[in-house]
């Protein structure tokens, strides 16, 4: 996941040098080349299978991936940056997160990436703009990638290639199969910029073949999650900035209480066949994880200033791009 914190004083000396001593970004340097690596593997497992993976001569075939989800965490990540920078508030490079290499079914190679703030933010103004630049940027470069993916799809040929009897087999009971669900943006874009009467259009089903379109869909996947309005992350920066921090509370326990409503309706259905078509473990997890580790309520900061209108209006309008980013089912796992 991405968002931007802090590096306390209260961190042991040797953590303080490790990110903020005069070669700290040798680490930097060192994290994005392994996240290529993973992120690159990564790739040649949705495209080919993972048996295919870690054989390295197909190492080529996962670069369209990598790349372009390198691109999409690099974009959230300096609009983090720059935003910092432009207050003055002094920031690292990002630290992206390398997945670990194994087998695993949803594997995409990386956890996202984070910068360190290494001062204090002045004010509300400062917290907003810097919350709020990391989600634009990325949702922009997804965009572009889902376009250039959509306006350049492969033959038909593709995808027999990986499935020779695509449109003559049937399903096979027992089998494992996913499908990643759509956001609106994902479904708006699709339908913009494909013809199904002239071309294959890849159903959700095979989407993790394509790697430019199951990148964009990651990449919209991550700003909605980072958007969620709790805490500390970049949603919780901007609704702590832009209602308050009564109305925040109050906005980021109904956030809660939704994921684990989704979280619930998903486990149910798995646990008890229940075939409900709305929820997902993961909310479960994720709520957690907010409740207990990134806390949900945004720490006190101590500026009267509001926001000017044009700040509003793009706390507005990142609240739209998280309803058309935002996807309530993401996987659907069947057996």
């Amino acid at each position: 996941m991405s968002e931007f914190y802090s590096i306390g004083e209260n961190q042991p000396s040797g953590v303080k040098r490790l990110f903020t001593g005069k070669y700290s970004f040798i680490i930097n340097i060192l994290l994005l080349v392994i996240t290529f690596f993973t992120t690159t593997v990564a790739g040649v497992a949705w495209i080919l299978g993972p048996a295919a993976a870690f054989d390295l001569s197909n190492f080529s075939i996962g670069l369209p991936y990598s790349i372009s989800i390198l691109f999409i965490l690099s974009s959230h990540e300096f609009g983090h940056y720059f935003a910092a920078r432009s207050h003055r508030v002094k920031a690292t490079l990002p630290y992206f997160i390398p997945f670990p290499l194994m087998e695993f079914f949803l594997n995409f190679g990386t956890l996202g990436a984070v910068i360190k703030t290494q001062s204090p933010v002045p004010n509300k103004k400062a917290m907003f703009d810097i919350g709020v630049a990391g989600p634009i940027a990325g949702f922009i470069a997804s965009i572009i990638v889902l376009i250039y993916g959509f306006t350049h799809l492969p033959g038909i040929e593709f995808i027999l290639r990986i499935h020779p009897d695509y449109f003559l087999r049937a399903e096979e009971p027992g089998g494992l199969a996913l499908e990643f669900g759509p956001s609106l943006m994902y479904l708006f874009l699709e339908k913009l910029f494909t013809n199904p009467s002239l071309e294959f259009v890849p159903p959700m089903s095979e989407i993790y073949h394509y790697p430019y379109l199951c990148t964009g869909w990651f990449g919209m996947f991550v700003t909605a999650m980072n958007l969620i309005p709790v805490g500390q992350l970049d949603g919780g920066h901007i609704s702590y900035s832009l209602f308050g921090s009564r109305t925040h509370r109050l906005i980021a326990n109904i956030s809660f209480a939704l994921l684990v409503a989704l979280g619930i309706a998903g486990l149910s259905s798995e646990l008890f066949g229940l075939n409900i078509s709305l929820g997902w473990t993961g909310w479960l997890l994720w709520a957690l994880i907010l409740k207990f580790v990134v806390r949900l309520y945004h720490p006190e900061i101590l500026s009267p200033e509001e926001l000017d209108p044009r700040r509003k209006l793009i706390g507005y309008l990142a609240i739209l791009i998280f309803i058309l980013s935002f996807i309530p089912v993401p996987f659907y796992i069947s057996f």
